[in-house]
């Protein structure tokens, strides 16, 4: 009798997981243009990795994951940096738009000891085995082999780069076990109601597997009068441009972009402004009979190799009451996320996904929930295996 009892709760323990696994959502951004934007992935390792091998993955360079990561850009040989399982990244994608609907599309080269669950594993829960298999129609009359090519699609959304008229990168998340709603948005700085809003939620509720649509606020250069360039930054990070001569960091407090040499390019020129003896990002004061005389050089955009600049004038009351307009290096700001490590690397191998949830944007209607089975294959998996060793062992 204790036995049956005892398979009963086994029963309906499995059966409140397979709910809440089939019901994992994502979310979609439609879309009809040919345009794509700046977006970001937030990674947690699978696995102990080199900074290299990461880029790799979602083929980046390294100097890439270091920028928006607030990684020091002059550490030495930073692709040999190796990252504990678990850590947190955040991933620079560019958001297209594919098929009507927003998804980063990336190609990974299959190794002989791949499968589907391997592959969807060193993506750290973005995209599921069904997934990759449904979109590369992988089966019995087209197997996985070595040295295949496939294609891995990313969710990811543009929403205009814009959250309430703030000027924001959107960052593609993935529900941990035990996460709420409010607990994410405490981390990101983003409302409850903003992330309902943004990922059409019925219920402020998730799950974990969801795949969640995280706004960032950043700083943009769309009135700095830059020649030929438009940047948009997420707050707290920095981005490279130039030719990587010039990185552009913004400064989470003021959400201003505060641009000076990167220090990894030896060649570049044009980094002086004109008839001053400052560079880009360098500020000079001067103590005046009627206050302080500021003189600030600003980055303007490029063109090729040639670097736009100009020398910026203004006057104060007190040189001590002039705000710091110079850059501020990001690898001095606190970043929780990285901490180095000089482990040996473990041993590792080296159609979009079925969306769950419609969403158009913070102020527009959304789809209703739609649920999404294609992670229960791989998720379900290891709860079944949970209860199949408890009947075993009690009964």
């Amino acid at each position: 009798m204790r036995s049956n009892q005892l398979v009963l709760v086994l029963l309906q323990f499995l059966f409140i997981f397979s709910i809440n696994l089939a019901n994992a959502k994502s979310t979609i951004e439609p879309c009809s243009s040919a345009d794509s934007c700046s977006s970001l992935l937030s990674y947690i390792l699978p696995w102990d990795s080199k900074l290299s091998e990461i880029a790799f993955r979602f083929q980046l360079n390294v100097f890439d994951v270091l920028a928006a990561n607030s990684i020091n850009l002059t550490i030495p040989f930073p692709g040999n940096q190796i990252l504990k399982a678990k850590t947190q990244l955040k991933i620079p994608i560019s958001c297209p738009c594919v098929d009507g609907i927003r998804k980063s599309v990336l190609t990974y080269t299959v190794h002989a000891v791949d499968t589907l669950d391997l592959i969807a594993e060193g993506y750290g829960g973005l995209v599921s085995a069904e997934q990759i298999r449904s979109v590369n129609g992988i089966g019995a009359k087209n197997p996985l082999t070595g040295g295949q090519s496939v294609l891995v699609q990313l969710p990811c959304t543009c929403f205009n780069n814009s959250n309430n008229g703030v000027a924001t990168v959107y960052m593609s998340y993935v529900v941990q076990s035990g996460e709420s709603l409010s607990g994410i948005g405490g981390e990101f700085g983003a409302t409850v109601m903003e992330l309902v809003s943004i990922n059409g939620l019925g219920q402020p509720t998730v799950d974990p597997g969801d795949i969640l649509a995280i706004p960032i606020s950043a700083c943009s250069s769309a009135n700095l009068n830059w020649y030929n360039e438009s940047l948009i930054v997420p707050n707290g990070s920095y981005a490279l441009t130039a030719n990587n001569c010039i990185k552009c960091f913004c400064r989470s407090t003021t959400l201003n972009l505060q641009c000076s040499p990167s220090g990894i390019v030896p060649s570049c020129s044009h980094l002086q402004c004109k008839d001053s003896d400052v560079f880009i990002g360098d500020v000079l004061t001067k103590p005046t009979a009627f206050g302080c005389n500021v003189s600030t050089c600003v980055y303007r955009g490029h063109s090729g190799r040639k670097i736009f600049r100009s020398l910026e004038n203004s006057s104060h009351a007190n040189c001590s009451d002039v705000q710091d307009y110079g850059a501020v290096s990001p690898e001095q700001s606190s970043n929780p996320v990285i901490p180095y490590i000089s482990l040996p690397p473990s041993a590792s191998p080296s159609s979009y996904p079925p969306m769950g949830i419609g969403a158009y944007g913070p102020t527009s209607t959304h789809n209703p929930n739609i649920p999404n089975h294609s992670r229960l294959l791989t998720q379900s998996s290891y709860y079944i295996l949970l209860v199949v060793l408890a009947l075993y062992f009690f009964l």
